[in-house]
């Protein structure tokens, strides 16, 4: 009788009486729930890396993936996970990872600005190991730019390897250079760049170097050259010292006003046309960039050539740098002995160090590795110049970074100190500038101190 009278019940309803929500929410239930099902009689079997190892950067993670066998070989019943993470994430994820004690890596790469975010509180509470004690009884310590160890040094603990030494040259276009009666052996120090700067430039048609007008990334790269920073090696706020001021001074007449010689496009297929149609005669460029150049640029092959930075002074520092990577490994690794071998491998293999050299153009800050071949061989791209060698001639007068959890922050007020200087100067020129950049210039580092008084590490 109940069955019958279902039936007739049923008979009367249509579809959608029976699927109150609709058709496709209850596909997705059916699917879900099939799904589910069929994972309880088919668990899959969860396949763990012996070591896993985070990297922000592809032009990093794809060298490492090729170099995976051949640890692995070295390391048999070993595997190595290279993952590719967003360099935003690795900073956001790898710090809820150490508060939560939760998915943290073996291995982790993290960009120079934000490595001194990690380095917040007492020793205990860093989330990466210190590798002094090994790098000193390996010897490594005494092999690798010192310089480099810097950023990623705190309270006498080193708690990143540097991947890399980051000189800054001057790539320009040799033909223009030539075709204008340019000698670049006569260019010795900035005043002497300046000049021949002055005399080439043409506003909106021309000019001798690319530089921001807004941003703080160009502008930094002559403060560390005058051995300047944002902080110094006891964690000091130092972005609005003498040597800043002075620094500032210098720049802004660069990119503004009726002398400056250098203008801003911006990045991309832009900057790409300028170096091309010659609206750029050269651009700051660390080793890095030099393969930028080289993939983004391909129609300058044999037209581009690298010259040392000009000097501050006479018989001053011919280089800087700009950027950098540190490799920390994690107190969360269960095998940090295991994980060393890792760094050494990918860090200190010299056939490795000189396959990578080819691919990214990096100088490793291993200085052993400089003796290999790959460091001497000519480019043609670059006019024929054995571009390791002239990275690595300056890598030792590479100066120093230092790091501050407020580093990010200190950059920030930076480039606001920039854009409002570089106003002031396209209205104003030289009337009043000084004082308005010893203004300026304390107001924002004002702003970096309080934000230190509220946290002490």
């Amino acid at each position: 009788c109940w069955l019958r009278i279902l039936r007739v019940h049923m008979a009367d309803r249509s579809l959608e009486d029976m699927l109150p929500f609709g058709k496709a929410p209850a596909l997705i239930l059916l699917i879900t729930v099939g799904a589910g099902f069929y994972l309880a009689f088919h668990p899959v079997s969860e396949q763990r890396a012996t070591m896993r190892f985070w990297t922000f950067a592809r032009n990093h993670s794809v060298p490492y993936q090729k170099a995976t066998p051949s640890f692995e070989a070295k390391h048999p019943g070993t595997t190595l996970d290279v993952q590719l993470v967003h360099g935003e994430a690795v900073t956001s994820r790898l710090r809820a990872a150490f508060w939560a004690d939760l998915d943290v890596p073996d291995l982790v790469e993290v960009e120079i600005s934000r490595a001194g975010s990690f380095f917040r509180g007492p020793p205990e509470d860093m989330g990466f190991i210190d590798l002094m004690p090994i790098l000193r009884s390996t010897g490594y310590y005494d092999r690798i730019v010192k310089t480099r160890f810097a950023p990623y040094t705190n309270k006498g603990k080193i708690y990143g390897l540097p991947h890399d030494v980051h000189p800054v040259m001057l790539a320009y276009r040799r033909d223009l250079f030539e075709a204008a009666g340019i000698d670049v052996e006569q260019i010795k120090t900035w005043e002497d760049f300046v000049r021949v700067g002055q005399q080439i430039t043409v506003p909106g048609v021309r000019y001798m170097i690319e530089l921001s007008d807004s941003g703080a990334h160009h502008y930094e790269m002559f403060l560390f050259q005058r051995d300047g920073g944002y902080f110094d090696a006891e964690g000091r706020l130092t972005m609005d010292d003498e040597t800043a001021l002075e620094t500032l001074l210098f720049f802004i007449p660069l990119v503004a006003g009726e002398g400056r010689i250098a203008s801003d496009l911006g990045s991309g297929r832009v900057f790409t046309q300028a170096v091309e149609q010659g609206y750029f005669l050269s651009f700051v460029c660390p080793d890095w960039r030099s393969k930028v150049a080289e993939t983004d640029i391909p129609r300058m092959h044999g037209k581009m050539a690298l010259m040392p930075l000009p000097a501050v002074a006479s018989g001053g520092r011919r280089t800087s740098t700009w950027g950098g990577t540190m490799l920390g490994i994690t107190k969360a690794c269960p095998n940090p002995e295991l994980a060393w071998q890792v760094a050494e491998h990918m860090y200190f293999d010299k056939a490795e160090l000189a396959v990578r050299f080819r691919e990214t153009n990096i100088l490793p800050p291993l200085k052993d590795a400089w003796e290999h071949p790959a460091f001497d061989e000519e480019r043609a791209y670059w006019s024929g110049q054995p571009l390791g060698r002239l990275y690595a001639n300056l890598a030792d007068e590479v100066p120093p970074q230092y790091a501050s959890p407020l580093v990010e922050t200190a950059k920030s007020k930076m480039s606001g100190v920039i854009s409002a200087c570089a106003v002031y100067y396209r209205e104003n020129g030289e009337a009043g500038f000084e004082d308005f950049a010893r203004t300026r210039l304390p107001e924002a580092a004002a702003e970096v101190r309080r934000y230190m008084r509220r946290n002490p590490y």
